[in-house]
């Protein structure tokens, strides 16, 4: 999904964090950069510097721009204010050679982001060597989810002729600060409080209510991987025609097959035994016209159902999906834990350091992100030739990716015509490299009789 800004931007408010925004940046205190994401191009043809300076100028301006202002409070809730700085455009001076782009692309995630000072984005650029341009834009997840990023980028995209003006574009709905910080601070304090006592009575009422469980993580094989491992990463693209045309064949959809592939190659991974429920978490935006917020996602979990030796049933899926939406519209059938949130927002970091101890990573984690493509493929009248959205984990520690139970990540977004799949296989043990995941990976596109074609 991507919005742009309109014309009459209104006028911002105090935009305190929210349970996402402030759980993220706790995580970034503890681990720092340690999950970001990153929205990255191939253009066929040489970008011009000016054209990268002007990109990076209106993103400096706009919804992205953003630093988290401490309320100074106890249980007040910090805010953003506007960025008055950022970290400036990057440009390699050394060319990429095309074998290599995948790498440069998870180069480009290594950044020392500070939410304090607004340097919570990054955008990069590099020639290759047969006279193409890459570009990555790095975003910390403490200041954008997927659905911020794109309104940002989609909005400086429609803004390159015009002066930077924060006023006018995206970044007036940031946030200001409040008027009476105190008096201001004092009724957050007291809201926040009640949001507390009402999550708890909420969570107890719910006590019942169940989400998937995940499959345990078998402690064998353990391959004798190096001290520094950087998960397996491919990307892929397929004739979007093919891919509606397999999902319908199977009754299913273009979110569910996507779904499919996910469950399917974290079984032929042999991470889980046959007749195994899966769980899958599936991303979906609450994200609204006008909308301040910096995190605006929810996780729909569910259980798909795999079999050695045959395909998901992209019916289940479907029908698991909605089963799943219409429960978490529903407060009496939403789990305790998510009515838990505004007690997390006023925990201290040592009680969630030591929560984040047990924390586990998806097991199966599916993002479709539908036709954003479309709304940030054009750079300055020039059209990407690939458009890739996709979350990176920041960290090069096999025992850690263990530790977390770590699976498999998908990233869907397509153009209308073509669909970009990203991929990356951060259970070290199964997936021990980009080859040994591209041959799971193309086993599985095989089954459905996709044809892949690989960057």
């Amino acid at each position: 999904m991507t919005i742009t800004a309109a014309a009459h931007t209104p006028v911002a408010a105090v935009n305190r964090l929210t349970a996402d925004d402030d759980l993220f940046l706790k995580l970034h205190s503890l681990y720092g950069n340690a999950l970001v994401n990153q929205l990255a191009w191939r253009f066929d043809e040489p970008l011009d510097r000016d054209l990268l300076d002007r990109f990076h100028a209106q993103l400096a301006h706009g919804f992205l721009a953003r630093r988290v202002h401490g309320a100074r409070m106890p249980f007040a809730r910090p805010y953003w204010l506007p960025a008055t700085a950022s970290i400036p455009l990057g440009l390699d001076p050394v060319p990429v050679a095309d074998d290599e782009i995948l790498d440069w692309y998870f180069a480009q995630s290594r950044v020392d982001f500070d939410p304090g000072a607004g340097l919570v984005w990054r955008l990069s650029a590099a020639r290759t060597t047969t006279g193409a341009t890459v570009v990555s834009l790095v975003t910390s997840h403490v200041a954008s989810d997927g659905g911020a990023v794109l309104f940002a980028v989609g909005d400086a995209l429609s803004r390159l002729g015009e002066r930077p003006d924060r006023a006018v574009s995206s970044g007036a709905l940031v946030g200001r600060a409040p008027r009476n910080a105190l008096g201001a601070n004092v009724s957050d304090a007291a809201a926040q409080l009640v949001a507390v006592a009402r999550g708890v009575r909420a969570a107890v009422a719910t006590r019942t209510v169940a989400e998937p469980e995940r499959t345990p993580r078998p402690a064998e094989p353990r391959l004798p991987l190096p001290d520094r491992w950087t998960p397996a990463d491919v990307v892929v693209r397929l004739s979007l025609d093919e891919w509606n045309a397999v999902a319908a064949a199977h009754s299913g959809t273009t979110n569910g097959l996507l779904i499919a592939l996910g469950a399917g190659l974290l079984g032929r991974s042999g991470r889980v035994g046959d007749t195994a429920d899966i769980r899958v978490d599936v991303p979906h935006s609450t994200r609204i016209p006008h909308d301040p917020r910096a995190n605006a996602t929810t996780g729909l979990p569910i259980s798909v159902h795999y079999r050695i030796g045959h395909r998901v049933d992209l019916g289940a899926v479907r029908s698991a999906v909605k089963r799943a939406a219409t429960a978490y519209r529903d407060p009496a059938t939403t789990p305790a834990l998510q009515h838990l949130q505004p007690l997390q927002m006023v925990l201290p970091r040592a009680v969630l350091r030591y929560f984040a101890r047990t924390a586990t990573a998806p097991e199966c984690l599916c993002t479709n992100l539908g036709e954003t493509a479309l709304g940030v493929a054009e750079l300055g009248g020039h059209r990407a030739s690939a458009v890739l959205m996709r979350p990176v984990v920041c960290t090069n520690d096999p025992a850690v990716f263990r530790r977390m139970a770590a699976g498999v990540n998908l990233s869907l977004c397509t153009d209308g015509e073509t669909v970009t799949l990203a991929v990356t296989g951060a259970d070290p043990d199964r997936f021990p490299s980009r080859a040994a995941l591209r041959a799971l990976l193309t086993a599985e596109f095989d089954s459905w009789g996709l044809t892949p074609d690989y960057w």
